[in-house]
């Protein structure tokens, strides 16, 4: 007998797809892409440069394209939903849950959005309605409103009748459900596991899980992300400020917020938006980029500036050109590993007001070691090079001046540009170098002139 062929990895799957799409075999890659899950689907989209996306897209099983869209980064989505009509976007969104089609909703024209709503019956349509009125980045935001409530005086029995009943099933990770009052009010949860292995005539009240604490439809999104990870939830229930439920998270949607929130992180420190197309046209790459480009022309100017204030310096003593950069850097590598825990702090929850005095004084006293440590090193460095042991301990000097200042920057700038709603991802690390520029040209060159002319 045959063994059937394994599967081959994703990896290997969409590579396998990439040289089909290469070869001209369009039958053949039609069948391979609808073949995959739409989040693959999805990656291969974001691999391919404009015009060769068009020509996949067309191949996507129209019954996959809604949920395709929602895998995809917000720069591309807008790309391929430009190219769709009104009728093609409303076929694509047919059958997407709720909390799916807020995500989408938000990206579409205004008609597109109105002929959206207005093809949905009247349960769904307030639902939806309900989901877009919180901000995307809340709980309400990413909450999905199709719930399934239970009473708590009722037996598990009738429970278990209930959910039999139910023509559409359970939603997809359900773990558990919700118990309210007649009000709607929030009361606790009766876990799954427990309805099936509990005596039927039990009521809930006897069998709900009390310690369930519901979210704020107005918490932020990342709050809500660290929730599930401390507590290692599957769903949360969320409540409006009268405590009446109003929807649940799942945890699909808050890997959805890590990974947005890492990637925001990563491309954050280089001024890059986590939504960009990397195939984007050139022009509207280029316009994005030119702003912080700009903002750090300035303030590289700033640096130059305060070089030029000693000019009569580095011109009779050459060697001080030669060890600036080294001034500069060992700040800027001490202030960007302080900046980086300091924003991963903020993020986490872990970093405020209130303890930031102590992450201050640990961090200073880790760089003050470590700015003696390599002042010690570059020093010797220097004297052996230039043979000068007053460039030495100059340049000993600055290096420990200007890895404290880098480091207290560090620290105090992502609480300061979080407390100014500026977002500290993207601000932080040109002010930073911005700081460890200017101190560091400005101790190792004032110092000199002090004590070399």
């Amino acid at each position: 007998m045959t063994e059937p062929a394994e599967t081959p990895p994703e990896a290997d799957r969409i590579d396998l797809l990439h040289q089909v799409l290469e070869s001209g075999s369009v039958r053949k890659a039609t069948r391979m892409l609808n073949a995959l899950h739409p989040a693959e689907i999805a990656h291969v989209l974001q691999s391919l440069p404009p015009r060769q996306r068009k020509i996949v897209w067309q191949m996507v099983d129209h019954a996959a394209e809604g949920e395709v869209l929602l895998y995809l980064n917000d720069d591309v989505r807008d790309e391929i939903l430009r190219g769709m009509d009104a009728t093609e976007i409303l076929a694509a969104a047919e059958g997407l849950d709720v909390d799916d089609l807020a995500d989408l909703v938000q990206d579409l024209p205004a008609k597109v959005t109105s002929e959206v709503l207005s093809s949905l019956d009247e349960q769904r349509r307030e639902r939806l309605e309900t989901a877009l009125s919180y901000p995307e980045d809340s709980a309400g935001g990413l909450m999905n409103p199709d719930v399934v409530t239970v009473r708590p005086e009722v037996t598990l029995d009738v429970v278990l009748r209930y959910l039999r009943r139910r023509k559409d099933g359970l939603p997809e990770l359900t773990d558990n459900l919700i118990v309210v009052s007649r009000q709607g009010r929030y009361l606790g949860v009766l876990y799954l596991t427990d309805l099936l292995t509990s005596d039927p005539d039990d009521s809930v009240a006897e069998v709900m899980t009390l310690d369930v604490q519901p979210i704020p439809a107005d918490a932020k999104a990342r709050d809500v992300a660290n929730r599930f990870e401390q507590l290692d939830l599957i769903t949360a229930p969320v409540i409006d400020p009268d405590g009446r439920v109003l929807g649940r998270i799942t945890v699909d949607d808050v890997m959805d917020v890590i990974r947005e929130e890492a990637d925001h992180q990563f491309l954050g420190h280089a001024g890059l938006s986590e939504g960009e197309d990397m195939f984007a046209p050139v022009l509207l790459s280029a316009r994005r980029r030119a702003v912080w480009l700009g903002i750090n022309l300035m303030t590289a100017f700033l640096a130059a500036w305060v070089i030029g204030l000693f000019e009569a310096t580095i011109e009779k003593v050459v060697a001080l050109a030669v060890l600036m950069p080294v001034v500069a850097s060992m700040g800027g590598i001490a202030g960007t590993q302080t900046l980086t825990l300091a924003i991963r702090g903020i993020a986490l929850g872990q970093l405020s007001a209130k303890n930031i005095r102590w992450l201050v004084s640990k961090e200073m006293a880790v760089a003050a070691l470590n700015g003696l440590l390599w002042a010690l090193v570059v020093a010797s460095i220097a004297w052996l090079w230039f043979g000068n042991s007053s460039i030495a301990l100059i340049i000993a000097t600055a290096i420990t001046l200007n890895v404290l200042a880098a480091t207290l920057a560090g620290a105090l700038l992502p609480l300061v540009l979080d407390r100014f709603g500026i977002d500290p991802a993207l601000a932080g690390g040109v002010i930073l170098t911005t700081v460890t520029d200017v101190v560091g040209f400005l101790s190792f060159l004032g110092l000199a002139t002090l004590f070399l002319l």
